[in-house]
């Protein structure tokens, strides 16, 4: 079987940077399954994956608007430090959560200020070029409950 439109496609990866250094890998856990077509994996790599099939390997290279875009500078302000709790330890690096209207929304403390700390709402690879090594593991068409919710059940995927 293909990749293709409402086919559940189940991959092992490793993330790395320009520099070779590796962000993110499946080695040691199960592989990564989304449902292809409905937009749960970056636009760049679902693309890259449509018509492989299990067994097939590549290396997929992606410029940051195939992937996380690019910053947006309207992501990256200061917050007080009456905005945090209490019992809250921040330092640069660390990621804080404010509530959205879908859940829990991330940012970035970028730096402390006198008043709170400047935090960045991007995605911490947004501007980055990403280069995938890929091992497509099994491709199968969706169940029907997996078409209804828009994303895969079960190992890999997310379970209700």
């Amino acid at each position: 079987m293909k990749t293709a439109l409402n086919m559940v496609v189940s991959f092992h990866y490793t993330l790395k940077d320009d520099s070779g250094e590796v962000l993110d890998s499946s080695n040691g856990r199960e592989p990564l399954s989304y449902l292809h077509g409905h937009g749960n994996i970056i636009p760049g790599l679902e693309k890259a994956l449509e018509g492989t099939a299990a067994g097939e390997r590549s290396q997929v290279d992606l410029r940051p608007e195939e992937a996380y875009g690019q910053p947006n500078p309207d992501l990256v302000f200061e917050a007080s430090r009456e905005q945090f709790p209490d019992d809250l330890q921040l330092a640069p690096g660390a990621r804080v959560y404010a509530d959205g209207p879908d859940g829990p929304v991330p940012f970035t403390v970028v730096r402390l200020t006198e008043s709170g700390a400047v935090l960045d709402g991007n995605h911490p690879l947004a501007g980055k070029q990403l280069h995938f090594d890929i091992e497509i593991v099994d491709v199968r068409p969706a169940t029907q409950e997996e078409l209804n919710h828009g994303h895969v059940h079960g190992p890999g995927g997310a379970d209700h």
